[in-house]
């Protein structure tokens, strides 16, 4: 990529608003006090901020392997975020994905090798565990549900 592009790239509006978000969610721990929210919802949430990201892979970028590779990282920060007992929670002011997304965008942006090598390399990886996450999380959620369910009836009954 020429200086040029990088330098567009690196001045455009998603690229600063993914420099907030990351900031803000995993920095400040926004990301961390969110997923503290039972059932996954936090992470729900803030993992809706990390659009901006897949929207500056896939539209600005134009690489499919760092958006599958970005899209994985969200969903793992889902998942493990949903886990109960504030487990989830817990790991979520340890994982930052938001950072690691920042770190693997401006990477491929400068063109280190190491990490345009990790992105092309796992991008079959990234799509397969991407479709496992999804479903883990459905299972998740379904299983969230249900718990509380039955808490609920043990409780109000």
């Amino acid at each position: 990529m020429n200086e040029e592009r990088k330098e567009q790239l690196k001045a455009s509006g998603s690229y600063r608003l993914m420099r907030k978000v990351t900031l803000y969610m995993d920095q400040y721990y926004l990301d961390g006090f969110a997923g503290l929210v039972p059932g996954g919802l936090g992470d729900m949430v803030t993992s809706a901020f990390a659009l901006v990201h897949v929207y500056f892979c896939m539209f600005r970028l134009r690489s499919l392997p760092l958006t599958l590779a970005i899209l994985n990282n969200v969903m793992r920060d889902v998942l493990m975020g949903m886990l109960p007992f504030f487990v989830g929670g817990i790991i979520d002011f340890l994982n930052k994905a938001h950072a690691k997304n920042m770190k693997l965008i401006d990477g491929y942006i400068n063109d280190d090798p190491a990490i345009v090598h990790e992105v092309r390399r796992k991008a079959w990886w990234s799509a397969a565990t991407l479709v496992v996450t999804i479903a883990a999380i459905a299972v998740m959620a379904w299983i969230l549900v249900w718990l509380a369910q039955k808490l609920g009836t043990l409780v109000f009954s």
